[in-house]
């Protein structure tokens, strides 16, 4: 294959697609270069045009949990590609998936299917508005919940001043009721609930953030923020599209039922893994909530290819081979060794690096500590970051194109592919 095939792709892509992409990241404008184009996948590698083959950490961005190309779920998708791939009424596979949702999420009785993570976030905003008659709503500096208008937002000057819009084309006035507040802060979460509380509607918070590398929410911040919406009547909305069925078979809504007794919160946000790699994401809570949906109650949500036959039954396949005894304690040892494997390389070549991982999902930044905040991973070493990712990409192994991006590691990835990343770390580190 020719040598410059990326680049001309790329050259065409740019004629045709803003940016030459469908999705900003991809673009590689934070690190530099030329996006690698993907011919084909098959378990933890990936090909691009030129035909070198990369190790593959993005999976595509979370959803590929069981590597690529897994026999089950192309046995589950072919078949059902055949019934039909479209037929805008209800099928019965959209109710096993439904169901299977809910056996693994505890305090989760009704879902509702959508096509991505941005429909299923504005859709549970649209309803925690409902449901309390409230419109105010709270979320956090570095989480991403899609590009809805009134979540992209940035902080205001104060708690007394609403967010400012983070990209053109957003009304000021559509994101005035949204107020940004500083992850892991529980002071600022106490002034903000004592000045705002009875018109809050709810909080929206990436449990373990994904959006600003691999952050987590601190157990004292994760229980005081629950408490805080209790008092206030205002409804906790765990997103967890990237950490749903990822970090864990209860996602991390399990993960902090276990360390903070009866937590639980009070609408979920799910996508990527739930669909295997196909679009369709899912947002749900308690019947009484979920009630005030459509056709039942007075929120409207609709969408043509909600429940599409062929996602469900790729989602299906999916959440059935992540069920099997055993499968999250091997991914996340897995996970584990990766990230010890690179702290170790970091040491071994005298550079300041931390790790963090749950599950199947991870971050590393260059750093002294972890950092607990947006402000925190800003201050990280960026330009070190955007070396490392070239330096790891010419030695094939694929991260994610941005500081800013979590990792992921799938089932499919053996004990081989961790100790060539590792060995490749420690060349690039040294370099």
């Amino acid at each position: 294959m020719p040598a410059d095939r990326n680049a001309e792709l790329f050259e065409r892509a740019q004629r045709v697609i803003p940016g030459g992409v469908n999705s900003p990241v991809r673009a590689f404008r934070a690190v530099g270069g030329t996006p690698r184009f993907i011919t084909r996948a098959e378990g933890a590698w990936i090909w691009d045009a030129e035909g070198r083959r990369y190790i593959d950490y993005i999976g595509s961005w979370g959803p590929m949990i069981l590597g690529h190309g897994h026999p089950a779920v192309l046995d589950a998708v072919q078949r059902a590609a055949r019934e039909g791939l479209s037929f805008g009424a209800p099928t019965e596979r959209e109710v096993e998936l439904a169901e299977a949702i809910i056996a693994h999420v505890p305090g989760l009785e009704q879902v509702r299917l959508v096509s991505s993570g941005t429909e299923a976030g504005m859709s549970a905003l649209r309803l925690a508005r409902g449901a309390t008659g409230r419109s105010r709503i709270v979320k956090f500096e570095g989480c991403y919940h899609g590009h809805a208008d009134a979540l992209l937002v940035k902080a205001g000057s104060g708690l007394a001043t609403f967010g400012h819009p983070t990209s053109a084309g957003v009304p000021a006035e559509v994101v005035q009721h949204t107020l940004v507040l500083e992850y892991n802060h529980v002071a600022q979460l106490e002034e903000a609930f004592s000045v705002h509380g009875r018109d809050i509607a709810c909080v929206m918070i990436e449990p373990i953030a994904g959006n600003m590398n691999f952050v987590r929410a601190s157990v004292p911040f994760m229980k005081r923020l629950r408490e805080l919406a209790t008092q206030h009547g205002a409804l906790l909305v765990f997103d967890e599209v990237m950490t749903g069925f990822r970090v864990g078979l209860g996602g991390a809504h399990a993960h902090y039922a276990k360390l903070i007794p009866g937590f639980a919160p009070d609408m979920w946000v799910f996508g990527k893994v739930i669909g295997g790699g196909m679009p369709l994401a899912a947002f749900g809570g308690s019947r009484h909530v979920m009630s005030q949906l459509a056709p039942l109650g007075p929120v409207y949500q609709a969408g043509t290819l909600s429940g599409n036959p062929v996602a469900t039954a790729c989602g299906l396949a999916t959440l059935r081979e992540i069920a099997r005894p055993g499968f999250f304690d091997a991914l996340a040892a897995k996970t584990r060794s990766l990230c010890e494997g690179l702290a170790g390389a970091a040491r071994a070549a005298g550079v300041p690096l931390v790790t963090d991982c749950e599950g199947g999902m991870f971050g590393f930044f260059f750093a002294g500590e972890l950092p607990q905040n947006y402000a925190a991973v800003m201050a990280t070493d960026k330009e070190r970051f955007n070396r490392f990712f070239h330096a790891m990409l010419s030695r094939g192994v694929y991260l994610a194109p941005a500081l800013y991006e979590a990792g992921f590691v799938s089932s499919a990835h053996g004990e081989a592919d961790i100790a060539a990343t590792v060995a490749a770390a420690g060349e690039a580190l040294r370099a």
